[in-house]
């Protein structure tokens, strides 16, 4: 099955919606359409300034903290 991101006019939502719904081989997850997408300032912020102040030293590859996270919590999937 694929997902695809489709963008219309707020006016057209529920009609698209209900159109859909009528389709069993359609599955339809809203939950993310209520999600507010916006990141405050406050934390744009705090990642500007971390991103500013690292060092190359402050950075760790995946498999190493992935190494180190398998270890801590005993997990070898």
């Amino acid at each position: 099955m694929r997902q695809v991101k489709v963008s219309f006019p707020d006016d057209f939502y529920h009609t698209f919606m209900e159109y859909l719904k009528d389709k069993p081989e359609v599955s339809v997850d809203e939950e993310f359409e209520n999600l507010d997408k916006s990141v405050p300032q406050w934390q744009q912020d705090i990642v500007l300034d971390r991103i500013k102040t690292s060092k190359p030293e402050d950075y760790r590859s995946w498999e190493e903290v992935k190494k180190d996270l398998d270890k801590k919590w005993n997990f070898n999937g």
